[in-house]
């Protein structure tokens, strides 16, 4: 609870002094005040919230969904494997040092203005730190503990289901509460470099207009969907580890 509050005091300290620093410069293009960025979602929110959140919303449980999917599913085989471990891992760790804004205009060239150059963008931000986790969480077992239940007759589906997994769940969700806001991020980027409709062409759009406000509204959406995603996550989490740990 008091974390709650310290949250609470930062946060409106912190818009406080973003209102007082922007009044200050009295300039919309450059630094919009926080009240002006309100007005301004409230003035464009048929658009923002009937047409381009749930383009920016469906890119991104797309791409989170296949990055999900394909990320522990690669965790899983490279730890029942060593040899793809050390053939695939070297292989993940480069993708993570190309620029995405240098390869984003490539998908859009593959795959047009359609959503998947924005899905594929999604996907390539937020599968390494599934991946990497997951398999981490994997890893975390104790071979003193294997070896027990080994003793007690148990075959290896029980040792990864009963042993591996449980210990692997918190890992997973640590990575999904930093791919979901990647995932949110990767859309945008997506939209920003290649897209009719979303929250990131919306930004585009109204950067091209000089509008500062209209900038930060959807970036202020997308903080909001952030967080609150990463807040469903913590639910979620709690009450699967929770089961997991009753049963």
């Amino acid at each position: 609870m008091r974390k709650h509050k310290s949250s609470v005091i930062v946060g409106i300290f912190f818009f406080i002094t973003w209102e007082i620093i922007a009044r200050y410069i009295n300039a919309m293009f450059i630094l919009p005040s926080p009240t002006k960025v309100l007005a301004k979602i409230w003035e464009l929110r048929e658009p923002l919230f009937l047409v381009h959140l749930p383009a920016t919303l469906l890119v991104t449980f797309i791409g989170l969904s296949i990055s999900i999917v394909l990320g522990v599913a690669l965790a899983i085989v490279m730890s029942l494997n060593k040899k793809i471990e050390e053939a695939i891992y070297p292989i993940l760790v480069v993708t993570q040092t190309i620029p995405i804004t240098a390869l984003a205009p490539i998908f859009v060239l593959w795959f047009g203005y359609s959503i998947w150059s924005k899905v594929v963008v999604t996907i390539l931000i937020t599968f390494f730190p599934i991946v990497v986790n997951t398999y981490d969480g994997l890893r975390s077992t104790k071979r003193e503990m294997e070896e027990l239940l080994l003793t007690f007759g148990a075959s290896k589906k029980d040792i990864f289901i009963k042993l591996k997994i449980p210990h692997a769940l918190p890992y997973f969700f640590s990575a999904l509460k930093i791919a979901v806001p990647l995932s949110v991020i990767g859309a945008a980027i997506g939209e920003w470099l290649g897209a009719q409709s979303g929250l990131g062409y919306f930004s585009k759009r109204m950067m091209t207009q000089l509008d500062g406000a209209g900038v930060f509204a959807p970036i202020v959406i997308l903080s909001l969907v952030a967080i609150v995603l990463v807040w469903l996550i913590n639910i979620l989490e709690n009450k699967i580890i929770g089961d997991f740990y009753r049963e």
